[in-house]
């Protein structure tokens, strides 16, 4: 039996309707950032406004569920390359990733942008920490400076993402700053 803080299971109709809503929303969010209406998601999704809000009770829980998605995904990236031979590359490497990812898609630009503040705390604390131990790795190979603090990564990375908008040539400066 269920105890009073059990989830209840979702049937595999509304299952497969949460699934879609995910879908859509990853793409419109992707597309057009937080700004898109709860309806253009249910109208991509094929659903109604109410099968939106039964499964997600507010336009921002839905953004953190699909930001969450790619957070994870991001923190997946970052955790293959603990192991990297070359620990500065592997540190480099994941902030272009970071980048790439975050450019082609609105929502996870904004919530990086937003230094964690409309991230979810598990994923964001996550992702935070694999970067953090990225840097101590490529710090204690030599490849980036000694100075550089884990808490720095957030702001820098969200400087990193405007100049990559602004000017995408210019990016390196931040990176060659970070180089020891």
């Amino acid at each position: 039996m269920n105890g009073p803080a059990a989830k209840p299971t979702l049937r595999a109709d509304a299952r497969r309707n949460r699934a879609r809503v995910l879908a859509a929303a990853q793409e419109a969010f992707a597309d057009e950032g937080l700004s898109v209406p709860l309806d253009e998601i249910a109208r991509r999704a094929g659903v109604g406004a109410g099968t939106v809000y039964r499964h997600f009770p507010s336009k921002e829980s839905l953004f953190e569920a699909v930001v969450q998605d790619g957070v994870e995904r991001l923190s997946e990236q970052a955790r293959e390359r603990l192991t990297a031979a070359e620990p500065g590359t592997a540190f480099f490497d994941f902030i272009d990733i970071v980048a790439e990812q975050a450019m082609l898609n609105k929502a996870l630009c904004e919530a990086l942008e937003s230094a964690g503040t409309s991230l979810p705390r598990e994923p964001h604390a996550d992702f935070h920490a694999l970067f953090g131990e990225l840097l101590r790795r490529a710090q204690d190979a030599g490849a980036v400076r000694a100075d550089v603090e884990p808490d720095d990564l957030v702001a820098l990375l969200a400087g990193y993402l405007a100049i990559k908008r602004q000017s995408p040539g210019v990016s390196r400066i931040l990176t060659d700053g970070l180089r020891r």
